[in-house]
């Protein structure tokens, strides 16, 4: 909204580009610690500082990517500059070909290289972009080096220690589910 030039936004704006209520808005934008005015709504810079002091790390976390192949690829592309103090920094693939390489401004490391670089980064958080047959084996070694957090891409459940966050992003299922839901509405749509 500040790159469409607003200066001021309401809960019931936020509601509706978030798909969600807007008395729910307002209940989030309280546990951020700020409030906006029923006649004037939410300042937008001030909002986007306020959630960016809650939801931003103090200075760079720095992140590791496994896999650098098409889906790498893209993730660093799609990350690149999003958010200046989350960012890529380090990415790891067995593929001799690419290690020692920049890719969309991100370093290339041989897999033997992650123990060094997370310890010298002081990375605790990865995504992993490798084929399913590959990514409980980079869970593993992502976590004895003292990763916390995961994003996998992989379309497999990690089985990982008590204490490590995972998030899965299957885009498989994704787009199953969505595929399903939209050929019951037109079902739905045709029986009217």
């Amino acid at each position: 909204m500040l790159s469409e030039g607003a200066v001021n936004v309401y809960s019931h704006q936020l509601a509706a580009r978030a798909r969600v209520t807007s008395a729910q808005v307002r209940r989030d934008l309280m546990t951020v610690g700020y409030e906006g005015s029923p006649q004037r709504g939410y300042v937008v810079e001030d909002l986007l500082e306020a959630i960016g002091k809650r939801l931003d790390p103090p200075a760079l976390q720095p992140v590791a990517l496994v896999g650098v192949g098409n889906l790498g690829r893209a993730v660093l592309a799609f990350l690149r500059g999003r958010r200046p103090r989350l960012a890529i920094t380090a990415a790891f693939d067995r593929d001799p070909v690419l290690v020692g390489g920049i890719v969309h401004g991100c370093r290339v490391y041989a897999m033997r290289d992650l123990p060094a670089v997370v310890s010298r980064e002081g990375i605790n958080v990865a995504i992993i972009a490798v084929p399913a047959s590959e990514a409980q084996a980079v869970a593993m070694e992502l976590v004895s080096t003292g990763i916390k957090g995961l994003i996998n891409f992989a379309p497999v459940r990690l089985m990982v220690a008590k204490g490590i966050v995972v998030e899965d992003i299957d885009m498989t299922t994704a787009l199953e589910k969505v595929a399903y839901f939209a050929r019951q509405a037109v079902e739905e749509q045709v029986r009217k």
